[in-house]
C-alpha cells in the first residue's frame, strides 16, 4: 500500500500493509454492494413511479435463480474475507522462537517498559527494526489496552494476569503508542512513543547507558531472597517440582487436567499456589501475594523461563 494515501496512517510493518489491504478490500466491496443496491432502487423508483407508462404486466412472483445466485455470491465473498483475515491474524499471534522479550507494566497513567537486558524506560518502547518482538504485559490497576497504530496491532492489558503481543516493525522511525481502553480521568494522556531503530543502533542504545542488572539476574536474586531454593533448588531435601525445563511444558495437575507452563501459570503458582497443584505433590507452597511487585514478578518470570542457564556476568557477582 502507498503510505501517501491520506485516509490511512503511516504503516511501519508488513502486517500493517496487509491489514490496510484487507480493510480497503472490505470497504471497497461494501461500497460496491451499496452502490449496486442504491442504483437498482433508484432505477426502479423512477421507472415505476406513479403515472409512468412502464408496463406492469407479467410481474414475477419470485426469482429463485437470482436469489440463489445473489446469496451464494455474498456468502463466498464473506468466506473469502474470513479466510484472509484469519490467515493474517494467525500469523500475527504466532510467537517466533527468536522473538525479543520485552516486559510492559501498565498503571494509571504510565507505561513502564523493562527490557530483558535491564534497560528500563517510561512511556517509550524501543525495538529493533526487522526483528520479531514479544511483549509480555500486565496491569497494576485498571484494564488498559496497548495500541500501536503504525503496526495495526492492539492488545488488552489486564490486572492479575499476563497478555502477549507479537509483532515485527520494519520501518525505522518514531510512532504513537496509545492506550485504547478508557482507564480513568487521565486516559487521554496515557500515551508514549514506539521507537523503531536499525538493529545496530538498537544494540548501541541497549549498551549505551548505565543500566540495572538484567531481568534474569534480578529474578535469580529474588528466587534466593524469598527462599525458593530451599524447596526448588537442585540440592533441596524438600519434595517439590523441578523447575528445570518447566517453561513451555505440559504439567499434569491433581484434578486430572493439564496446563501449559506459561507466564500465567508461573504467576499463579507464585501468587495462588493452591489454584493449580502439580500431580503427585502436596499443596504446601505458601502464597507470595502482596510480597512482590509487578516488576519483581516479571523478573521472576524471566528467570523461571530457564532457571538452569547462568545469567550474564554471573562470575562477576558473588
Amino acid at each position: 500500500m502507498n503510505d501517501s494515501l491520506s485516509i490511512l496512517s503511516p504503516a511501519a510493518s508488513a502486517f500493517a500493509h496487509r491489514t490496510d489491504t484487507l480493510f480497503l478490500t472490505l470497504a471497497g466491496l461494501a461500497l460496491f454492494i451499496l452502490l449496486v443496491l442504491a442504483a437498482t432502487a433508484v432505477f426502479f423508483c423512477i421507472k415505476y413511479r406513479a403515472g409512468s407508462r412502464a408496463s406492469r404486466a407479467g410481474v414475477p412472483l419470485d426469482a429463485p435463480r437470482l436469489e440463489w445466485t445473489w446469496t451464494i455470491a455474498i456468502l463466498l465473498a464473506f468466506l473469502a474475507l474470513f479466510a484472509w483475515s484469519a490467515h493474517d491474524y494467525s500469523g500475527m499471534t504466532k510467537a517466533s522462537a527468536d522473538a525479543e522479550p520485552i516486559y510492559v507494566v501498565a498503571r494509571q497513567w504510565v507505561w513502564t517498559v523493562q527490557h530483558a537486558g535491564g534497560r528500563r524506560e517510561i512511556d517509550e518502547l524501543h525495538v529493533p527494526a526487522g526483528r520479531p518482538v514479544r511483549l509480555l504485559m500486565t496491569s497494576q490497576d485498571a484494564v488498559h489496552s496497548l495500541y500501536l497504530p503504525a503496526l495495526r496491532v492492539k492488545q488488552d492489558v489486564l490486572p492479575g494476569r499476563y497478555t502477549t503481543l507479537n509483532f515485527r516493525a520494519d520501518v525505522p522511525g518514531r510512532y504513537p503508542l496509545l492506550c485504547a481502553e478508557y482507564c480513568g480521568t487521565e486516559h487521554a494522556s496515557m500515551a508514549g512513543g514506539l521507537i523503531v531503530m536499525p538493529p545496530e543502533d538498537y544494540a548501541r542504545w541497549q549498551a549505551g547507558a548505565a543500566i540495572e542488572d538484567g531481568l534474569r539476574r534480578q529474578g535469580l536474586a529474588l528466587f534466593r531472597e524469598h527462599g525458593c531454593v530451599g524447596c526448588h533448588g537442585r540440592g533441596s531435601t524438600v519434595r517439590a517440582p523441578s523447575l528445570d525445563g518447566l517453561f513451555g511444558r505440559r504439567v499434569a495437575l491433581q484434578d486430572g487436567s493439564a496446563v501449559v507452563a506459561d507466564e500465567n501459570y508461573l504467576r499463579d503458582s507464585i501468587l495462588v499456589p493452591a489454584k493449580q497443584v502439580a500431580a503427585g505433590y502436596a499443596p504446601v507452597m505458601p502464597s507470595y501475594a502482596g510480597q512482590l511487585s509487578e516488576q519483581e514478578l516479571t523478573a521472576l518470570a524471566e528467570y523461571l523461563r530457564n532457571p538452569g542457564a547462568t545469567p550474564p556476568s554471573e562470575s562477576q557477582h558473588p
